[in-house]
């Protein structure tokens, strides 16, 4: 008889696509949230799990249930929770609950505070490519995979992009210790979630313990260019295998990267900056760790495209005798990514303008403490625009707002305007259009709704 399993917050982006892994095994799931957006909301309506109404309905919750799974978007009051412990239910994160579905399957974990979600997509497409049986979670949807998650009995590996965030309301574990993994990679550290992890130490802290909890005989990867990690990876550990890397060999020519193997063939690819660079290594470093040659790597990396919204191409015009002008958006949410991201743009591109566009938009970002974080990562843009709403920011940091000046200051950036107001932020881009070649958006947010497309469209005609 299939197992009962209830959703408290079913519309998040792991949760909903793990409900949905479960019910194509057979469980039978139920779940509640009190707001769900597309695209967790399409298709959970395509499978008949979509909520009938918004909200929290503690009658949802009965002896009946084998399981409950609690997302991070829930209180630790929430009345549903609240519920599942008075009838002393067995309550789980996602990552607890997965663990628990894939104890008899060789496991690993990427893990790194930027490019995580890459280099667990270069892995599953490579095993696709070469028709492996595999089960996964990835925190994006990639290409060529109808969910973000996988979980079947047969499957005898799977790859999980491990997040250093909260495991729950009720769980403050960073979710990737819950996995216990056989092979980890640490692609990088850099500080992100100040919420939670209000300084440096103690968001390091958290890949100390991921090291320090492999199993004996376990693989631990790491970028051995990241000086923390560095750090982490030469601790004395004598029962595990520890594996540097650093970034593949490569070269841009009219706009095209090639990797270089070793024997000096060139493999164009579709990606490209340093950051890339590393993750294609570390990808690579895992794969032959579980089957896939360097050879067969190659030949699936060729076919791989980036995952929505890290460098993604909104619009793109190549003029004969002239420039190119593109539009890039990006899914550059702290410091890091941000630097990486405007420094690949740069670097494929060194001859044409590029006016950089940053949504301080997260609770880290918006934090005066944290903003000095930021200093000098748009430094080889020639243009750079910050967007903040006045609105959300005061909500979030009502003892200690930013004003434009601290955020002028912090960027350290000699061209560089900052704006609070949609409308205002709309009209300065669109009188830019003609004055740069190239436009790269970064954000986690959406701009509060401002129509990318729209100005992309009108730097291509601007041509």
């Amino acid at each position: 008889m299939p197992k009962a399993i209830h959703f408290i917050s079913i519309g998040g982006s792991a949760m909903h696509n793990l409900a949905l892994a479960l019910q194509q095994q057979g469980f039978t799931i139920t779940g509640s949230d009190d707001e769900i957006y597309d695209p967790s909301r399409t298709r959970l309506q395509q499978h008949s799990l979509l909520p009938a109404t918004a909200g929290w309905f503690p009658e949802k919750i009965h002896t009946g249930l084998d399981a409950v799974i609690i997302g991070m978007h829930a209180r630790r009051d929430n009345p549903e929770l609240v519920r599942a412990q008075e009838l002393g239910l067995a309550i789980y994160s996602y990552p607890e609950f997965l663990y628990q579905q894939c104890q008899q399957k060789q496991r690993v974990v990427i893990a790194g505070s930027h490019g995580k979600t890459t280099i667990t997509a270069m892995i599953l497409h490579s095993l696709a490519f070469h028709n492996r049986a595999f089960d996964y979670l990835v925190g994006e949807q990639t290409e060529g995979f109808e969910t973000m998650a996988k979980l079947t009995p047969e499957a005898p590996i799977i790859i999980i992009e491990g997040d250093e965030y909260a495991s729950s309301p009720i769980d403050p574990r960073p979710k990737f210790l819950h996995y216990q993994p056989h092979i980890a990679l640490i692609n990088g550290i850099a500080w992100d979630h100040v919420n939670i992890y209000p300084s440096w130490e103690s968001y390091v802290d958290q890949f100390e313990l991921l090291a320090e909890a492999m199993p004996k005989a376990g693989i631990l990867i790491f970028d051995e260019s990241d000086n923390m990690l560095d750090v982490i990876g030469q601790k004395e550990r004598t029962d595990i295998t520890k594996i540097p890397y650093q970034a593949h060999l490569s070269e841009v020519r009219n706009g095209q990267t090639y990797l270089i193997t070793k024997q000096g063939t060139k493999i164009p690819v579709s990606f490209f900056g340093e950051h890339n660079m590393k993750n294609v290594t570390g990808a690579m470093t895992v794969c032959d760790r579980i089957g896939i040659t360097e050879d067969q790597f190659y030949a699936a990396i060729q076919t791989f495209k980036p995952v929505a919204l890290r460098l993604q191409k909104i619009a793109e015009i190549s003029v004969p005798n002239s420039v190119n002008r593109i539009s890039f958006h990006d899914f550059a949410h702290s410091p890091a990514k941000v630097e990486a991201s405007t420094e690949a743009v740069k670097h494929q591109y060194p001859n044409q303008r590029l006016l950089a566009i940053v949504e301080l938009h997260t609770v880290s970002s918006l934090s005066k403490t944290f903003l000095d974080e930021y200093k000098g990562t748009v430094d080889t843009a020639d243009q750079v625009v910050v967007y903040f709403n006045a609105n959300t920011q005061a909500y979030l940091n009502s003892a200690s707002p930013i004003r434009p000046e601290d955020v002028t200051n912090a960027f350290g950036h000699r061209n560089l305007k900052v704006f609070t107001e949609l409308e205002a932020l709309k009209e300065y881009m669109l009188a830019q259009v003609s004055t740069v070649d190239i436009l790269l958006f970064m954000s986690s947010g959406v701009f509060d709704g401002l129509d990318i497309k729209a100005i992309s469209d009108k730097l291509i005609q601007a041509s």
